[in-house]
């Protein structure tokens, strides 16, 4: 019995303190129009906006995107333009 709780401490040890097995550390992702000062936003460019939309149309949230919240917004208003001129559709079958 002794020797059970002695193999237990020893394998504790080599963990770190907050490692829990049910919750993993996901690295912050990093906002890409903040990133590259190169990279504009356009809504007339449907491929760079199909980035932001998952397969069924909708708008990706900022947790999936990276993006942070400034961006997010101008990602949101260019992706409705999109949609409102016929570029990119509403849905998908």
């Amino acid at each position: 019995m002794a020797d059970k709780k002695a193999n237990n401490k020893k394998r504790n040890n080599n963990m770190d303190d907050d490692f829990n097995p049910k919750f993993r550390k996901v690295r912050k992702k990093v906002c890409v129009l903040c990133s590259d000062k190169n990279f504009e936003l356009d809504y007339k460019n449907a491929d760079q906006l199909k980035k932001f939309i998952n397969d069924k149309g909708k708008i990706l949230p900022r947790r999936a995107t990276g993006a942070c919240a400034k961006h997010q917004r101008a990602i949101t208003l260019a992706v409705k333009r999109a949609r409102h001129i016929a570029i990119l559709p509403y849905t998908q079958d």
